[in-house]
């Protein structure tokens, strides 16, 4: 199977808040909160990695739930993240800059038993992007 690939443009408006364009003009709104300098107009960018977990979940996990023969009502999630800012404001070298780590609660409506479940997460979680690109090392090559 061919490689599919994904692109985003984006624009800075101002220090904190920029505009990304991807597919047929879809617009995301990133920005940080009024109490870090920025206008509230949208999610910061590590509430956006939570949510692209949560929505890649979401696909995979009624997917699989398809192939197993699940009858997936919905799906509910619970993730947060616990990350240190001190490298990121330039007041420490010692640790990462992104999450520490990353938790996430999975609520399935469906009447499968805990056996499929159990099955059915693994699943889940080994086939997610997402969360493959948060547990696996992807190379990023920033350029001028």
């Amino acid at each position: 199977m061919p490689l599919a690939k994904f692109s985003v443009t984006s624009k800075s408006e101002n220090s904190t808040k920029v505009v990304a364009e991807t597919r047929t003009g879809f617009k995301i709104i990133v920005d940080e909160p009024k109490n870090q300098g920025g206008t509230n107009d949208g999610p910061n960018p590590v509430e956006y990695v939570l949510a692209a977990l949560s929505g890649c979940l979401n696909v995979v996990g009624h997917l699989v739930a398809k192939e197993m023969g699940i009858e997936m009502k919905g799906i509910e999630f619970e993730i947060s993240g616990k990350l240190d800012p001190a490298k990121f404001m330039g007041q420490s070298e010692e640790k990462r800059a992104g999450y520490q780590e990353i938790n996430a609660t999975v609520k399935p409506d469906c009447d499968a038993d805990e056996a499929a479940l159990e099955k059915w997460i693994k699943a889940v979680e080994e086939r997610c992007p997402v969360s493959d690109n948060l547990t696996n090392e992807t190379p990023v090559n920033i350029s001028l």
